[in-house]
């Protein structure tokens, strides 16, 4: 699929079992943060959406004004971070080089990359600027 010119009702039809969409004050921002922090691809970015694609997972993101009449837009706060409680892993992505360049790119280290033998992962968890978990692990 051509995510830079797909019509939104078919890549919608395509969509299957679980997918993502995170709502953000700024687009641009998070697609930067996500691009440079985890090497995502990034197709068809606006200033209120893109489709971001990592290890051939396509997800999306809307900014808060393209969500207008959602009812979600009631609960998201002010200010502040987003998504408490929610860990978006990003298996196949390398939690040392996320580290360290997480903060560049406008997001914060909360747990550096730790070997998590019970489960046999090195992980880490990193906020996005929006205030989402992201937690980039490999198989040790």
């Amino acid at each position: 699929m051509d995510f830079d010119t797909v019509p939104a009702k078919d890549f919608g039809h395509a969509l299957r079992a679980i997918s993502l969409n995170l709502l953000c004050r700024n687009v641009g921002a998070e697609v930067a943060f996500l691009q440079k922090t985890f090497r995502m691809e990034v197709f068809r970015q606006s200033k209120d959406f893109a489709i971001l694609v990592h290890a051939g997972q396509p997800f999306q993101l809307h900014s808060d004004a393209a969500f207008a009449s959602n009812p979600l837009t009631t609960l998201l706060p002010e200010s502040g971070v987003r998504g408490a409680g929610l860990e978006i892993r990003l298996h196949e992505a390398d939690p040392d080089f996320a580290a360290e360049t997480a903060e560049a790119a406008g997001g914060m280290v909360l747990q550096p990359p730790t070997d998590k033998r019970g489960h046999g992962l090195r992980e880490a968890i990193i906020l996005s600027p929006s205030g989402y978990a992201f937690v980039p692990s490999r198989r040790i």
